[in-house]
């Protein structure tokens, strides 16, 4: 394992964050707080306690996965095209790097930039509403395996993509989408039964609803089948990176 390689690579991606300092950190942030502002104080005003929970508390592991799932994304995808873009991808590729210490290289600091502006978050979410972590081990395990699968399916998109703009379609047209309906500011139980069931669809309601659960012990699938399907997702973002290094598509062409 070259480990000087691994380090080199993560460095860049880091110091990079440092250059977009607002764009990396500062603009999730906000959108967070307006979120708060208008769904936790507007609305949730209106609205009775969720399981026990206040409304404004109920909604902040779904905040920060939303934002977790689309920085992850978007750090990974940016991360590995803009070498595509540059050409010097094909320096990296005709180093002495395994595809494996790439990957980790890219996947590594888009995953700590992801957690890192979780926590920072999460630190803002205390600030308008009193937050309980029930289980931090739990969440803990659950934020990295989420991190890290997105990120690597950001990556899976950065060497697919063939321009700027096709980076942001999966993040605002697809995850957005699918984490507003998958019970980001609502629990999935307050839906009409034939609706219930076709949320069961959206991957991303046991990724929520596990990350839910470590925090006020409740949840709208088990917390077993949330973790088997984050292990799924997972595999299976592993099993396309590999077969993208291994045939060489939209690398060496």
């Amino acid at each position: 394992m070259n480990l000087h390689a691994i380090c080199a690579i993560y460095r860049f991606e880091m110091a990079r964050t440092g250059r977009t300092l607002f764009q990396s950190v500062v603009s999730p942030v906000i959108s967070t707080c307006l979120y708060f502002v208008v769904f936790g104080a507007a609305i949730g005003s209106r609205i009775t306690d969720i399981d026990g929970v206040t409304y404004g508390a109920f909604i902040v592991p779904g905040l920060i996965m939303l934002s977790l799932l689309t920085q992850s994304i978007s750090n990974a995808s940016f991360g590995i095209y803009f070498p595509k873009f540059t050409g010097t991808i094909y320096e990296l590729l005709s180093a002495p790097v395994s595809y494996l210490e790439i990957v980790i290289g890219y996947v590594g600091a888009a995953a700590t930039k992801s957690i890192v502006l979780s926590l920072i978050i999460l630190a803002t979410a205390g600030l308008f509403v009193p937050i309980e972590i029930a289980h931090p081990a739990w969440m803990v395990l659950f934020l990295v395996l989420t991190t890290v699968t997105f990120s690597l399916f950001g990556f899976i998109i950065g060497i697919l993509a063939d321009g700027f703009e096709q980076l942001q379609i999966v993040p605002l047209l697809v995850i957005t989408p699918l984490a507003f309906l998958g019970g980001t500011f609502y629990s999935i139980a307050m839906l009409p039964p034939v609706w219930q069931t076709v949320t069961l669809f959206n991957p991303l309601v046991y990724l929520i609803s596990g990350f839910r659960w470590s925090f006020y012990e409740n949840a709208d699938v088990g917390v077993g089948v949330s973790l088997a399907m984050a292990a799924l997702f997972l595999t299976l973002c592993v099993a396309i990176v590999w077969w993208i290094f291994r045939s060489g598509y939209r690398l060496k062409a």
